[in-house]
Protein backbone atom coordinates (compact mmCIF):
# COMPACT_ATOMS: atom_id res chain seq x y z
CA UNK A 1 0.00 0.00 0.00
CA UNK A 2 1.28 3.72 -1.10
CA UNK A 3 0.44 6.55 1.31
CA UNK A 4 -0.06 9.53 -0.66
CA UNK A 5 0.92 12.79 0.22
CA UNK A 6 1.89 13.02 3.91
CA UNK A 7 1.32 9.62 5.25
CA UNK A 8 -1.72 9.29 3.71
CA UNK A 9 -2.85 13.00 4.01
CA UNK A 10 -2.61 15.10 0.49
CA UNK A 11 -2.93 18.35 0.95
CA UNK A 12 -4.65 20.38 -1.91
CA UNK A 13 -5.18 23.54 -1.48
CA UNK A 14 -3.59 26.64 1.70
CA UNK A 15 -6.44 26.01 4.17
CA UNK A 16 -6.65 22.58 6.73
CA UNK A 17 -9.84 21.69 5.09
CA UNK A 18 -8.40 21.35 1.27
CA UNK A 19 -6.86 17.98 1.83
CA UNK A 20 -8.17 14.43 0.92
CA UNK A 21 -6.85 10.84 2.84
CA UNK A 22 -5.40 9.00 -0.05
CA UNK A 23 -3.93 5.85 -0.82
CA UNK A 24 -2.94 3.41 -3.95
CA UNK A 25 -2.70 -0.35 -4.79
CA UNK A 26 0.12 0.13 -7.86
CA UNK A 27 -0.18 -3.39 -8.77
CA UNK A 28 -2.68 -5.71 -7.86
CA UNK A 29 -2.55 -9.25 -9.77
CA UNK A 30 -5.78 -9.16 -11.19
CA UNK A 31 -8.15 -12.17 -12.67
CA UNK A 32 -11.53 -12.86 -13.85
CA UNK A 33 -13.76 -13.32 -16.71
CA UNK A 34 -15.32 -10.88 -19.49
CA UNK A 35 -18.37 -11.47 -20.82
CA UNK A 36 -19.74 -9.84 -23.94
CA UNK A 37 -22.55 -10.79 -26.46
CA UNK A 38 -22.79 -14.55 -25.05
CA UNK A 39 -18.71 -15.02 -25.05
CA UNK A 40 -16.40 -14.80 -22.51
CA UNK A 41 -13.05 -14.49 -22.44
CA UNK A 42 -10.21 -14.88 -19.60
CA UNK A 43 -8.38 -12.19 -18.88
CA UNK A 44 -5.31 -11.10 -16.39
CA UNK A 45 -3.77 -8.27 -15.46
CA UNK A 46 -2.14 -5.81 -13.00
CA UNK A 47 -4.78 -3.42 -11.37
CA UNK A 48 -4.45 -0.17 -9.94
CA UNK A 49 -6.64 0.74 -7.21
CA UNK A 50 -6.57 4.19 -5.52
CA UNK A 51 -9.08 4.79 -2.59
CA UNK A 52 -9.38 8.95 -1.38
CA UNK A 53 -12.24 10.81 0.52
CA UNK A 54 -12.07 14.42 1.53
CA UNK A 55 -14.76 16.91 2.59
CA UNK A 56 -13.75 20.13 0.45
CA UNK A 57 -13.59 20.83 -3.29
CA UNK A 58 -11.24 23.09 -5.30
CA UNK A 59 -10.04 25.91 -3.49
CA UNK A 60 -11.48 29.29 -5.59
CA UNK A 61 -8.14 29.64 -7.05
CA UNK A 62 -8.26 26.34 -8.79
CA UNK A 63 -9.89 24.77 -11.72
CA UNK A 64 -9.56 21.24 -12.06
CA UNK A 65 -6.74 18.58 -12.32
CA UNK A 66 -5.00 16.20 -14.41
CA UNK A 67 -4.26 12.82 -12.68
CA UNK A 68 -1.39 10.53 -14.19
CA UNK A 69 -1.80 6.94 -12.46
CA UNK A 70 0.97 4.90 -14.86
CA UNK A 71 2.58 1.40 -14.27
CA UNK A 72 5.70 1.23 -16.23
CA UNK A 73 7.38 -1.94 -17.92
CA UNK A 74 10.58 -1.91 -15.76
CA UNK A 75 8.87 -2.60 -12.77
CA UNK A 76 8.07 1.19 -11.31
CA UNK A 77 4.98 3.07 -10.98
CA UNK A 78 4.27 6.86 -10.86
CA UNK A 79 1.00 8.97 -10.06
CA UNK A 80 1.34 12.70 -10.15
CA UNK A 81 -1.44 14.63 -10.29
CA UNK A 82 -1.41 18.68 -11.40
CA UNK A 83 -3.38 20.42 -10.01
CA UNK A 84 -4.62 23.79 -12.16
CA UNK A 85 -5.38 27.15 -11.23
CA UNK A 86 -7.60 29.26 -13.15
CA UNK A 87 -5.51 30.52 -15.04
CA UNK A 88 -3.78 27.61 -16.57
CA UNK A 89 -0.83 27.12 -14.46
CA UNK A 90 0.02 24.30 -11.89
CA UNK A 91 -0.90 25.03 -8.32
CA UNK A 92 2.03 24.37 -5.44
CA UNK A 93 -0.15 21.41 -4.10
CA UNK A 94 0.37 19.35 -7.44
CA UNK A 95 2.26 16.40 -6.16
CA UNK A 96 2.81 12.58 -6.95
CA UNK A 97 4.57 9.66 -6.09
CA UNK A 98 7.58 7.27 -7.71
CA UNK A 99 6.84 3.36 -6.39
CA UNK A 100 10.12 1.46 -6.92
CA UNK A 101 9.93 -2.56 -7.91
CA UNK A 102 10.62 -3.32 -4.55
CA UNK A 103 7.99 -1.41 -3.38
CA UNK A 104 9.88 2.24 -2.00
CA UNK A 105 8.55 5.66 -2.35
CA UNK A 106 9.53 8.85 -3.77
CA UNK A 107 7.92 11.99 -3.24
CA UNK A 108 7.51 13.95 -6.01
CA UNK A 109 6.26 17.80 -6.11
CA UNK A 110 5.82 20.48 -8.63
CA UNK A 111 9.14 21.26 -9.21
CA UNK A 112 10.13 17.78 -9.90
CA UNK A 113 7.73 17.08 -12.58
CA UNK A 114 7.26 18.99 -16.21
CA UNK A 115 3.54 18.53 -18.32
CA UNK A 116 3.70 19.27 -21.66
CA UNK A 117 0.39 18.86 -24.08
CA UNK A 118 1.29 17.21 -27.29
CA UNK A 119 -2.46 16.88 -28.52
CA UNK A 120 -6.28 17.57 -27.66
CA UNK A 121 -9.47 16.31 -28.49
CA UNK A 122 -12.71 18.28 -28.55
CA UNK A 123 -16.14 17.16 -27.18
CA UNK A 124 -18.90 16.70 -29.66
CA UNK A 125 -20.83 20.06 -27.82
CA UNK A 126 -17.54 21.59 -28.79
CA UNK A 127 -17.44 23.30 -24.91
CA UNK A 128 -15.37 21.06 -24.06
CA UNK A 129 -11.19 20.87 -25.24
CA UNK A 130 -9.48 18.25 -23.53
CA UNK A 131 -5.15 17.14 -24.16
CA UNK A 132 -5.02 13.83 -25.34
CA UNK A 133 -1.53 13.31 -25.40
CA UNK A 134 1.47 14.76 -23.51
CA UNK A 135 5.25 14.63 -22.46
CA UNK A 136 5.91 14.23 -18.96
CA UNK A 137 8.85 14.55 -17.62
CA UNK A 138 11.24 13.58 -14.02
CA UNK A 139 14.59 14.95 -15.00
CA UNK A 140 15.92 13.79 -11.67
CA UNK A 141 14.70 10.51 -12.65
CA UNK A 142 15.81 10.21 -15.89
CA UNK A 143 12.11 9.62 -17.26
CA UNK A 144 10.71 11.37 -20.33
CA UNK A 145 7.54 9.73 -20.98
CA UNK A 146 5.02 10.31 -24.20
CA UNK A 147 1.39 9.80 -22.56
CA UNK A 148 -1.27 8.83 -25.60
CA UNK A 149 -4.91 8.14 -25.01
CA UNK A 150 -5.68 4.96 -26.57
CA UNK A 151 -9.38 6.60 -27.25
CA UNK A 152 -9.24 10.57 -27.19
CA UNK A 153 -13.62 10.23 -26.57
CA UNK A 154 -13.32 9.16 -23.29
CA UNK A 155 -15.35 12.09 -21.51
CA UNK A 156 -17.78 11.19 -18.95
CA UNK A 157 -20.74 13.83 -19.06
CA UNK A 158 -22.50 13.89 -15.43
CA UNK A 159 -22.70 16.09 -12.59
CA UNK A 160 -19.16 17.28 -13.59
CA UNK A 161 -17.72 16.60 -16.89
CA UNK A 162 -14.38 14.43 -16.40
CA UNK A 163 -12.26 12.90 -19.16
CA UNK A 164 -11.09 9.56 -17.86
CA UNK A 165 -9.18 7.10 -19.84
CA UNK A 166 -6.56 4.80 -21.11
CA UNK A 167 -3.32 5.60 -22.18
CA UNK A 168 -0.18 4.00 -23.53
CA UNK A 169 3.33 5.24 -21.93
CA UNK A 170 6.01 5.29 -24.76
CA UNK A 171 9.98 7.11 -23.95
CA UNK A 172 12.21 6.49 -21.74
CA UNK A 173 10.24 3.33 -20.07
CA UNK A 174 7.01 2.29 -22.26
CA UNK A 175 3.38 0.98 -20.37
CA UNK A 176 0.24 1.61 -19.73
CA UNK A 177 -1.74 3.95 -17.79
CA UNK A 178 -4.46 5.50 -16.55
CA UNK A 179 -5.58 9.19 -16.77
CA UNK A 180 -8.75 11.52 -15.16
CA UNK A 181 -8.96 15.09 -15.93
CA UNK A 182 -11.45 17.81 -14.56
CA UNK A 183 -12.12 21.34 -15.20
CA UNK A 184 -11.95 21.79 -18.81
CA UNK A 185 -14.71 24.31 -19.72
CA UNK A 186 -16.52 23.91 -16.51
CA UNK A 187 -16.72 26.85 -13.91
CA UNK A 188 -13.79 27.71 -11.83
CA UNK A 189 -13.69 25.70 -8.06
CA UNK A 190 -16.63 23.42 -9.65
CA UNK A 191 -14.91 19.86 -9.03
CA UNK A 192 -15.39 18.27 -5.88
CA UNK A 193 -12.33 16.35 -4.32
Amino acid sequence: RVLQGDRGLSQKGPGSGNASHYYSYTRLDTDGILALNGDTLSVTGASWMDREWSTSALGPEQEGWDWFSLQLDDGRDLMYYQLRRTDGSPSEFSEGVIVDPDGGTQRLDRSDVSIEVLDTWTSPDGAHTYPVEWRLRVPGEDIDLEITSLIPNQELDVSVRYWEGAVRIEGSASGRGYVEMTGYGDSPGSPAL
